[in-house]
């Protein structure tokens, strides 16, 4: 059926971008299952990687149909499987769950994007099986007692219309600023969690980085997470709402070279692409929120540009397919004839 369809260009972007972050996702995963012990959380990481692992496979398939150029995404000499353990078992079940929500995410942007019936198919399935996976590590968090449930608020007995524009209000400090709502609520507290996990990856990847550069970059990712962490917090406090208990999601000491530089300042964009998604529909209408959410967003901006000349200095950051210059081809014909 699909035999003389072409794909789109939003097709060549999703499948190229999906078969980048599970490559990724692989390799990590793998290293994460040798030094797990909990044997509730084993079943869960070996579910996620078997699901990266199909998931590069259906690719490679459509790939090759396509005659369509496989990336080099990341490969065995990425990770040092030798390398002594990093992550606690509730940290790597915190990592998965966090990475099947940017998961779900990501596939729901992919299906919207594809028009081959194929090509939907494959997202639409994914996107099942990863918010399968979702539920099932935050199960094992919610029985392990080490998911921070997000506050709890009065259920509203009654229906009500805005009555000023001063609920907008937020940033005139003589003016009281009104409560905290459940939507700006709820994204605090995700922004919270999101943070300190990333702050904590950061970290495992400065102190077992060999490169300075990009240690020195990893510790400044890990200031800015602090930074944005406490911001979040302050303002919970002040509403008199408890910031989440954020759960064990401590690494070791270990300064041994566990992931390859590549590897870890892409896994890095990609945090930093899915933490500027959430700031970006991080819904506010009160106005001090809305402008340190985009305040926010550009220090992430700016530091994940200063990544970006990191990895095209040291030829690490592939290139995604793109289209021919029209100008250049007929340059080059004219000088051919």
């Amino acid at each position: 059926m699909n035999n003389n369809i072409n794909l789109t260009s939003g097709e060549i972007a999703s499948l190229w971008t999906n078969y980048m972050n599970d490559s990724m996702s692989k390799w990590v995963l793998l290293y994460m299952l040798k030094d797990l012990e909990d044997s509730d959380i084993i079943p869960i990481v070996q579910h996620a990687s078997e699901l990266s692992i199909s998931h590069l496979e259906k690719m490679k398939e459509i790939f090759e149909k396509e005659d369509y150029a496989v990336p080099m995404a990341f490969e065995e000499n990425d990770v040092n499987m030798e390398a002594p353990w990093l992550y606690t078992d509730i940290f790597c079940l915190n990592y998965v769950n966090h990475m099947a929500r940017v998961g779900m995410v990501a596939y729901s942007g992919f299906l919207t994007m594809c028009t081959r019936k194929d090509i939907r198919d494959y997202y639409t399935q994914a996107l099942q099986s990863t918010a399968e996976l979702y539920n099932r590590t935050l199960d094992i968090q919610l029985e392990k007692g080490v998911n921070a449930r997000h506050p709890y608020i009065m259920v509203p007995k009654e229906a009500d219309y805005v009555r000023s524009k001063q609920y907008l209000s937020g940033l005139n400090p003589f003016n009281e600023k009104r409560p905290l709502n459940a939507i700006e609520i709820s994204y605090l507290y995700m922004n919270i969690m999101t943070n300190a996990l990333g702050m904590k990856l950061c970290i495992s990847f400065a102190q077992t980085s060999p490169n300075k550069e990009v240690q020195e970059f990893m510790l400044r990712g890990k200031e800015i997470a602090k930074k944005h962490l406490k911001l979040f917090n302050d303002l919970l406090m002040k509403e008199d709402i408890e910031a989440p208990e954020v759960p064990d999601v401590a690494v070791s000491d270990s300064t041994t070279w566990t992931f390859s530089d590549k590897m870890m300042m892409f896994h890095v964009s990609l945090l930093m692409q899915a933490g500027v998604g959430n700031y970006a529909t991080a819904a506010s209408q009160r106005s001090d929120l809305m402008l340190n959410y985009e305040r926010l967003s550009l220090e992430v901006a700016a530091y994940s540009k200063s990544g970006v000349d990191i990895m095209i200095k040291n030829k690490w950051l592939e290139q995604p397919p793109e289209t021919k210059s029209r100008d250049k081809l007929a340059r080059e014909k004219d000088r051919i004839d």
